[in-house]
């Protein structure tokens, strides 16, 4: 059968896409961006070579509902899923993946990493899926599963001499706990080297008469923070910041717990704290050492001159920041994210250049596709950045609406924000608790301007953008002009529940 009959348009020299994506890294974590401790050389040199967005945001700062965004191109309020929720099916996202529509475009489609989606197995799109989610609770802990059906690199590890038995979480630090230690096997072991080993095969046997999608996804810095020693102990030896604390966590105190190993709001002493953000910066490190083999790689197979690079993240990591850990919130720590697109270098287009435009994970894909020339499907509500890393005088949005909801209350209850990195206004659904920021002279949160007189019109501003963005929001969050607290809400829209419930019946 014939690419035109299997309804594949042949490529017209389109380049090359390679679309990294790690779990839980800061924005701030990258020392081109001026991080006082951690140092990542071969991302450094990836942004000067290409365009770095720093004002770019996950409206849905966990790892499923962010992970909806970056593969349809749409926002939460489009494919419904407001939360962290997992056994969903990626059917209830509606619209196309970006790898249904490259490989329609003429694109070969490698996934090779984390997907964390539903069914595992799924390959949404993608011509083939190398797949490695993690700790897998889901399918750990729904119905005696075949974990190896799941993870291909523990099947892989399986494989290796003297470790038949093995588990990638034989060291017994937990996948979402306040601790690190050294990686306990070899550093070629490590998920993070494996990811990229899987990805340099990938080039060696790829269809040489197609241009390439690969979406390399890294588990790390996700915890368990375990990379090899040699890293560890590079940053406990290196001088750590202060803790960062708002003026206003004090007025939270009655939700603060005390060492909570798995804790979202929890007091840690100053050396847990700092041999956690040790592990953290480590695998980060590490990370950027194994992207620089990918680099490597790609020099040698005589494809870097025609392969756009975007780097990008999931959301970010709270990391001790105001006594927060992990995600789910709409500070800076957890919802704002790197992002870098470097074009290829025989196009020298933004080279080296800071954008300060607000972006979203939403625009990573018409973004590619604009890299690649394929049009972009009416279902997408993200923008592509190519006019920004173009310096096209283009209209561009005014801010963005983040959120994520949760069924509990108390500090990790469900909220929202509007932002355009230089401010920001945060709303708590459960008891209405408001916040207001100015991200230009306070970049750490640490000063809630909500009750300043000097910033009341923009308060009423930014509060008014949001009541905006809520009004008619199914939940009721906005009644008569303003913003209702304490109404229930959900991790799904009504639509995508329906999909949830018709699927589960079949």
């Amino acid at each position: 059968m014939s690419t035109e009959s299997a309804g594949r348009r042949p490529p017209q020299n389109k380049p090359h896409i390679l679309l990294i994506a790690v779990d839980q890294m800061r924005a701030d974590a990258l020392s081109l961006l001026g991080h006082p401790v951690v140092r990542t050389p071969y991302l450094d040199q990836l942004g000067q070579r290409g365009t770095v967005f720093t004002n770019a945001y996950s409206a849905t700062p966990t790892c499923v509902p962010a992970r909806v965004a970056l593969f349809t191109g749409q926002s939460q309020e489009r494919h419904g899923r407001y939360g962290y929720r997992e056994g969903v099916p990626f059917s209830a996202a509606h619209g196309e993946s970006v790898a249904t529509v490259l490989g329609d475009g003429g694109y070969q489609t490698q996934a090779i990493g984390k997907m964390h989606v539903f069914p595992e197995r799924s390959r949404i799109g993608f011509d083939n899926v190398v797949l490695h989610d993690g700790f897998l609770h889901f399918g750990r802990r729904h119905g005696n599963r075949n974990l190896e059906a799941g993870d291909d690199y523990l099947a892989w590890l399986h494989r290796q001499p003297g470790h038949s038995q093995s588990d990638h979480v034989d060291h017994g630090a937990g996948c979402n706990s306040q601790v690190a230690r050294p990686w306990d096997k070899s550093e070629a072991l490590h998920p993070t080297t494996w990811t990229v080993t899987e990805a340099i095969d990938f080039l060696r046997r790829r269809d040489t008469t197609a241009p390439f999608f690969l979406y390399l996804s890294f588990h790390r810095p996700h915890a368990p923070y375990d990379p090899p020693q040699w890293l560890l102990e590079q940053y406990l030896d290196a001088e750590h910041p202060e803790q960062v604390l708002g003026d206003w966590v004090e007025g939270l105190s009655e939700h603060l717990t005390e060492g909570e190993v798995e804790g979202e709001f929890t007091r840690h002493p100053d050396d847990v704290r700092r041999r956690v953000r040790a592990g953290y910066w480590g695998l980060i490190t590490q990370i950027d050492f194994q992207i620089n083999r990918l680099m490597e790689a790609l020099s040698d197979y005589g494809l870097m001159e025609d392969t756009a690079v975007v780097f990008v993240s999931d959301h970010g990591d709270m990391m001790g920041d105001h006594h927060m850990w992990r995600k789910s919130v709409g500070y800076d720590g957890s919802a704002k994210i790197p992002m870098i697109v470097a074009l290829p270098p025989s196009q020298h287009h933004g080279r080296g250049q800071f954008r300060t435009e607000v972006a979203e994970l939403r625009d990573v894909m018409p973004t590619i596709l604009d890299i690649a020339g394929v049009e972009i499907p009416d279902t997408v509500d993200g923008r592509s950045l190519l006019p920004l890393v173009h310096h096209e005088d283009a209209p561009w949005r005014s801010h963005i609406h983040g959120e994520h909801t949760l069924q509990r209350f108390g500090m990790w209850q469900a909220n929202h924000w509007v932002t355009d990195g230089h401010a920001k206004f945060m709303w708590f659904s459960g008891d209405g608790m408001e916040q207001f920021f100015d991200l230009e002279s306070d970049p750490q949160e640490e000063r809630n301007l909500i009750d300043d007189p000097a910033h009341s019109d923009d308060v009423a501003l930014w509060r008014g953008r949001l009541i905006e963005t809520l009004t008619d929001r199914e939940e009721g969050f906005v009644a008569d002009g303003a913003l209702v607290a304490g109404r229930d809400v959900q991790t799904e829209s009504s639509r995508v529940h329906q999909v949830i419930e018709n699927w589960y019946a079949i």
